[in-house]
Parts: structure tokens; C-alpha cells; sequence
């Protein structure tokens, strides 16, 4: 079982894996991308992201997932992912980070 601190330091390391998949069609991270809508640690190391796509349509609707699974499933202390795929609410560019919005000529 995980305490508290040992769960704070898990979701900051998976935020650091997340913010180093990229969307495959723009050259931002799925993190500042906004397309994380959740990431849940629990004590069991147990971690659920509730994540979208850029579109229901997107070309990497099932690729994209699984690479999420699978390299948070490398982190020491996670004993199981769990990535749920939500269209609601619809993403759009607002979600993006404003980093990202620099990054990406949008601001």
C-alpha cells in the first residue's frame, strides 16, 4: 500500500511519462494538449486516466491509448493502468496549455 507522499510523487511521475507521448499530428504532448482530463493514483498503485482524443475520428484512437497503458506501466510502484477514453466534454484548442498555445503559433 501506497501513502499519501508516495502517491503524490507516482502522479508527478506520470505526468512526466504523459508529457513525453506525443500526439502523432501535432508535435505537442498529450498532457499539454489537454487531452488528460484525470489521472487517479490509488493505494494500491492502482493508476486511472480519463483521457480523449483530438476527435472521435482520430487516427490514433487505438494507438495512442494503448501507449499511454503501456509506458505508465513501466513506473516503479504502479501495479495496474486503467485508460478510459471520454468524448465528453469534447476537446478543443482551449484545453491546450498555453506553453503549448506558444509553441504551436496560437497565441
Amino acid at each position: 500500500m501506497l501513502n499519501k507522499e508516495e502517491i503524490r510523487t507516482l502522479e508527478e511521475k506520470v505526468v512526466n511519462v504523459l508529457k513525453n507521448i506525443f500526439d502523432p499530428e501535432i508535435p505537442v504532448n498529450v498532457y499539454d494538449l489537454g487531452l488528460i482530463y484525470e489521472n487517479k493514483v490509488a493505494e494500491n498503485g492502482k493508476v486511472h486516466i480519463l483521457m480523449t482524443l483530438t476527435s472521435p475520428n482520430c487516427p490514433v484512437a487505438e494507438s495512442l491509448p494503448a501507449q499511454v497503458k503501456e509506458e505508465l506501466s513501466y513506473l516503479t510502484g504502479v501495479s495496474e493502468v486503467e485508460v478510459e477514453i471520454t468524448f465528453e466534454p469534447p476537446w478543443d484548442q482551449e484545453m491546450i496549455t498555453e506553453e503549448a498555445r506558444l509553441e504551436l503559433g496560437l497565441l
